[in-house]
């Protein structure tokens, strides 16, 4: 056999596999701060999972002892719309039950098998589609029983580094962008909401219905300041469909991430295509409401869903301002949200 041959291996052969569990939920003291909870909508931040939007305690870490996973296993959505996303661990954790977790053993490097997964998602979730059910679910038998080429250890070594060293540069540019991002946010504050503009000093206040303003400002409505304000359609899903539809997955943490966007085949009317610059509004539900995302690229055959809203700026109001505005007052769209007993929260335009 030739020393860089490769061969198909089974999942299940290339190190121990776990399924997750969610500790239960009416015993707060299971979670807190000490080790990752990953969960799929944790699975699209780059290779690691280096933030989680919940955590295990040591008391729910005991519970959960068996099924404990170390630094650089790797974690594969394997139930759901989500499925066949994949991450890395950086540091032991845990994962919920949506998620198969291998161990890797001897014969693979963790990262070449995180980047001979990570490709595969229609491929996993094309396999979970044929289970007859109406969820796409991959089990562990099934999960386990999927083969992978695997080259000699050194062969994969020289992969994964070159793979790992973009990735590397990736998560440091979108470091940077972050940065940039929170030093334009306080500079709209300083500007816009202190009203600590340069040259500040020389222009006096006046009243308002929203307090003292530098004269020469107005306060404005935000359908004022809009040319369209209107919530998405209601999709009609494919997979092999010709145009995405945006949902509420999609916005969190004041950007946009496609990844957990869907296929659909639906006419889309002309002002419902999402545009750059338009700013994208979680309309309903408890924990989702409210999150506010713009969009910064153009995005072909695209729009949303019934649950998020397109905010578009009239041409008389600048993008970032328009988006910055916005993006300030997420708390107080989820305030404007509606509850009623057996509904979720929701707001909508007046």
């Amino acid at each position: 056999m030739r020393e860089d041959a490769w061969s198909e291996i089974r999942i299940g052969d290339l190190g121990e596999v776990f399924t997750g569990r969610t500790p239960p939920t009416e015993r707060p003291a299971y979670f807190g701060d000490d080790y990752p909870f990953i969960t799929p909508g944790d699975m699209r931040q780059g290779k690691y999972a280096r933030a989680t939007q919940r955590s295990v305690s040591h008391e729910g870490a005991e519970l959960l002892k068996r099924i404990k996973v170390p630094a650089n296993s790797v974690c594969v959505s394997c139930i759901g719309w989500q499925m066949g996303e994949a991450i890395m661990t950086d540091k032991p954790s845990f994962t919920n039950q949506q998620i198969n977790t291998i161990v890797p053993n001897g014969k693979v490097e963790p990262s070449f098998l995180y980047y001979s997964l990570r490709p595969r998602k229609q491929e996993l979730l094309s396999l979970g589609a044929t289970t007859g059910v109406r969820t796409p679910i991959l089990n562990k038998s099934a999960f386990c029983d999927l083969k992978v080429n695997i080259p000699p250890l050194p062969v994969q070594r020289r992969i994964a580094g070159i793979m790992s060293a973009y990735d590397e540069l990736i998560e440091n540019s979108q470091r940077r962008i972050r940065i940039l991002e929170a030093m334009a946010r306080t500079l709209y504050r300083e500007w816009f909401v202190h009203f600590r503009f340069p040259g500040h000093e020389k222009i006096p206040r006046v009243a308002s219905p929203l307090g003292e303003i530098p004269q020469g400002w107005t306060v404005k409505k935000l359908g004022e300041l809009t040319a369209y304000l209107n919530r998405g359609l209601s999709p009609s899903y494919d997979e092999n469909g010709d145009s995405t539809i945006i949902n509420q997955k999609c916005i969190r943490d004041e950007r946009l991430a496609l990844e957990p966007a869907r296929r659909q085949t639906k006419p889309i009317p002309p002002d419902k295509f999402v545009r750059f610059g338009d700013v994208l509004i979680n309309s309903t539900g408890v924990g989702t409401l409210g999150r506010v995302a713009q969009v910064y690229q153009n995005l072909d055959e695209c729009t949303v869903d019934t649950h998020v809203t397109i905010a578009r700026s009239n041409l008389d109001t600048d993008l970032d301002f328009f988006g910055c505005t916005l993006l300030r007052h997420q708390e107080t769209f989820e305030r404007l949200g509606l509850a009623a007993r057996g509904r979720s929260p929701i707001f909508t335009k007046r």
